[in-house]
């Protein structure tokens, strides 16, 4: 079945511990030693962890408070996303000079499409070696990659020797490497559905290739499809360098408890005043806002408004913002509140570049 589809080399590209190293980067003192960008108090949480944190358990979306129990030494600095963005930026400008098939994921994380290159260079695994090599060099900071047949064994393999290492997946090579993977290393399966796995016997990509497809979407809904075909290499989703940005959210995790409607509105008015900022500074619009609310207790609830036009104005944001917070009332006291515009202007415009299949016959040299 993978010799039926078509031959593409695609790299994933991963930044190490992207925003500590960034950290560690601008500020010496801080090479070596544990690192946690994030709050550290009562209600922060640790947005990444340097490889130093790493060794003693310390994970992103960790409660400060538990990171700082696992790592009593551990430095905490504050985020400063318009620096990481700025680092991003740089290390795109890099990757376009091999192609200008480049789908970025995140500020840290791309894939590239380099079947047909800017460089004219068969072997995506030499191209990789070189982007992270310029990367280390004129950026200052070290990157993993994996490089394949597709998007998904390339994201597997980007994990596979970290840090500032890469690994190659020959067309010959997939089954063999996806068979015995650990269910825990296939993109998409997370913690809970890999106990659900375990649960059912499944403990390797082996284990998942014996089940039929009727069993897959049985007990796991929609993603057995996915599961059942990317175990047998196949995902055919090509690299998308105009991938539409479907919504913009800004978020605040509160050090205490707020009771009050009252007292929630002065922070609603600085999320808005973010979002509104990301927006024009994105250059887009969006006539949904959503209002999220998470309480004491952690429950989460949303309340959504569509309106019929596109908005991206602070004042008129809050307006819709303040009708959502009053239209029911609160169940308990609130620790995060957060604001989302979505159903964007991009929607309008999102056209498909369109790529040609590159020949089944094409000789690869990874």
């Amino acid at each position: 079945m993978l010799g039926d589809l078509p031959t593409r080399k695609i790299i994933h590209v991963d930044m190490d511990a992207f925003y500590a190293s960034v950290e560690q980067m601008d500020n010496p003192e801080l090479k070596g030693k544990p690192l946690a960008v994030g709050g550290g108090g009562t209600r922060g949480v640790v947005s990444a962890a340097s490889y130093e944190a790493r060794k003693f358990g310390v994970r992103s979306a960790m409660s400060g408070v538990k990171a700082r129990r696992l790592c009593p030494e551990l430095l905490f600095v504050r985020p400063r996303f318009e620096r990481y963005s700025e680092i991003s930026k740089k290390i795109r400008t890099i990757f376009y000079d091999y192609t200008d098939l480049v789908e970025p994921l995140s500020l840290d994380e791309a894939y590239l499409d380099v079947t047909n290159n800017k460089k004219g260079n068969p072997s995506a695994s030499l191209i990789a070696e070189e982007i992270r090599t310029r990367i280390f060099k004129e950026v200052g900071l070290t990157a993993s990659a994996g490089i394949s047949v597709n998007k998904f064994i390339a994201k597997v393999a980007s994990d596979y020797n970290k840090p500032n290492g890469q690994k190659t997946v020959n067309p010959e090579e997939v089954l063999d490497f996806l068979e015995s993977l650990d269910i825990r290393k296939f993109y998409g399966i997370g913690k809970v559905t890999a106990e659900k796995m375990y649960q059912k016997g499944i403990f390797t990509g082996t284990d998942l290739k014996s089940k039929t497809l009727e069993f897959l979407e049985t007990n796991f809904g929609k993603s057995g499809k996915y599961y059942y075909y990317v175990v047998r290499g196949i995902h055919n989703s090509e690299v998308k360098p105009n991938r539409i940005r479907k919504s913009l959210a800004a978020e605040r995790t509160f050090n205490e408890n707020l009771s009050s409607e009252i007292f929630m509105l002065e922070k609603l008015d600085n999320i808005a005043n973010e979002v509104s900022k990301r927006l024009k500074r994105s250059k887009v619009a969006g006539k949904t806002v959503t209002l999220k609310i998470k309480y004491s207790d952690f429950t989460l609830q949303t309340r959504s408004k569509t309106v019929p036009y596109f908005i991206s104005d602070k004042d008129i944001i809050m307006e819709t913002t303040k009708e959502l917070l009053y239209q029911e009332r609160l169940s308990n006291s609130v620790r995060l509140l957060g604001i989302s515009l979505s159903n964007l202007n991009t929607e309008k415009v999102n056209k498909k570049i369109e790529q040609k299949v590159v020949s089944a016959q094409l000789k690869f040299e990874f």
